[in-house]
């Protein structure tokens, strides 16, 4: 049985429901008739807050009852591993499963032309950001984020065609399909915005993420459409296994498309974008820091290819609300401005920093991070991380989380990087606890203050007690 054999009303079970994807999946399905449960072992918003608001129940942990009533079919997520009591449980009783990509490319993408937004940084914003531009033009496209973004409230819809707009992960796809999720995304048009290393828990090296990047590329039809970042030397090398006859290339400095900001200020960014020297136009947009405007030239560049509007870009650019988690303000209790983001890969840390500096520039900076990542658990980027922090007057830094599967000489040091911090003239210490951070916080930040708090976690809850503490 596939998942186009399944009447209106079947039963569909996904564990892992509170992943990115896997959450916006539920809601794509229950959205197409199907009844939909789940399983999760820890449940933490955004997405955990989705799951409820479309009134679906979430079973916790994992464990052979949550497949009981039988379930049709079962959707397994990539945090399951085959020794999951629940995966055991699925096999045993026989029920037909499949992962979330290829219920994505089989079911949901189908013969749509999908558009993939691809690489190591920037995928959910740019996914957002084409999103919100192609539903402002009147298309009406279905989406994938991973993230909410705040033009939608939600991280999906199915929409109509042509177009599937579709956040396109280099992570594996499940325990029993060892391939890059973007393999099922049947990509018809690409944007790829760089390549670093990541994910190493299941990347040995940065061999191994070019070779799964290169097999996207040779997965665009020749049709198709491929936009990349020119100033990234590895999306240079990546992008030479394409047989795509469009291609289409931007940076700030080099490419087909060239960005050039004009102002950056507390209410976002002022740009120019240039095509081969002739000017497309002036842009506006919410969103700050260089990296946010090269997601934006992307999109612009992709959908001048496609026939979209000028004036209709420009008009959903500036428009554009920008996505939960990402350079979100939580409130400012007592002038304190507290931004939540997900950064915590090196390069995703210092240009958030960065760019949050230019937009309140004359504000003291103050960084709070987490190490949560399967990389940012490991000392891969131990030292990288040093300089990613040099714009921060001060940093507070969190115990690595869960280090206990990762061998002790692997693990990354928090206290170490307090002393490399301290190395550089800055502030920076680390905490066991998030309560002893939030109480340091609260005796060091004045009014005036932007404090960061970078983690792609729930971080204990540190966001609520931050804002508690900042208001006393």
């Amino acid at each position: 049985m596939t998942m186009k054999d399944l009447a209106k009303g079947a039963h569909i079970h996904l564990m892992g429901i509170c992943g990115t994807a896997m959450a916006s999946l539920a809601g794509l399905l229950q959205a197409r008739g199907f009844r939909v449960t789940g399983s999760e072992m820890t449940p933490y918003p955004p997405m955990s807050t989705q799951i409820e608001s479309l009134g679906i129940s979430i079973a916790k942990p994992y464990k052979a009852e949550n497949l009981s009533p039988r379930p049709d079919f079962v959707i397994v997520g990539n945090v399951i591993s085959a020794n999951n009591p629940e995966a055991q449980e699925l096999v045993r009783l026989g029920i037909p499963f499949t992962s979330l990509p290829k219920a994505m490319g089989e079911l949901i993408i189908a013969d749509r032309e999908a558009i993939v937004i691809a690489g190591t940084h920037g995928k959910t914003t740019t996914t957002s950001l084409l999103s919100w531009v192609a539903t402002d033009l009147g298309f009406q496209p279905g989406f994938l984020i991973g993230g909410i973004a705040k033009n939608f409230s939600k991280s999906f819809e199915n929409g109509k065609p042509p177009y599937f707009v579709i956040e396109g992960d280099e992570y594996d796809t499940a325990y029993f399909d060892k391939v890059p999720k973007f393999v099922h995304y049947r990509p018809r048009h690409v944007i790829l915005t760089s390549v670093e290393f990541d994910h190493a828990d299941i990347y040995p090296d940065l061999q191994a993420v070019k070779r799964a990047f290169v097999s996207l590329m040779k997965l665009i039809p020749e049709n198709g459409t491929l936009v990349y970042h020119a100033e990234d030397l590895n999306v240079q090398e990546v992008v030479r296994s394409a047989k795509v006859k469009h291609t289409l290339s931007y940076g700030l400095n080099q490419g087909d498309y060239r960005a050039q900001i004009v102002e950056t200020g507390p209410q976002g960014t002022v740009f120019r974008v240039q095509h081969k020297g002739q000017l497309v136009g002036e842009f506006q947009m919410a969103l700050t820091g260089e990296y946010n405007v090269l997601n934006a030239t992307a999109a612009i560049a992709l959908g001048q290819r496609l026939g979209w509007s000028h004036e209709g870009v420009a008009k959903a650019l500036k428009s554009f609300a920008g996505v939960k988690r990402r350079q979100e303000i939580l409130g400012e209790p007592k002038g304190v401005l507290v931004i939540e983001d997900f950064a915590h890969h090196p390069t995703a840390v210092r240009e958030t920093l960065k760019g949050i500096s230019e937009r309140y520039r004359g504000r003291r900076l103050l960084a709070i991070f987490e190490p949560r990542s399967a990389t940012s658990r490991r000392k891969i980027f131990q030292k990288e991380y040093a300089k990613a922090f040099q714009t921060a007057s001060q940093t507070w830094l969190m115990q690595a989380f869960d280090q206990s599967k990762i061998d002790s000489q692997d693990r990354f040091s928090s206290e170490e990087l307090a002393v490399d911090i301290q190395g550089q003239g800055r502030q920076a210490a680390a905490y066991p606890d998030v309560n002893q951070i939030v109480e340091s916080v609260g005796q060091v930040a004045k009014s005036g203050d932007v404090l960061v708090v970078m983690s792609n976690g729930g971080f204990d809850g540190i966001y609520d007690k931050l804002l508690q503490r900042l208001s006393r």
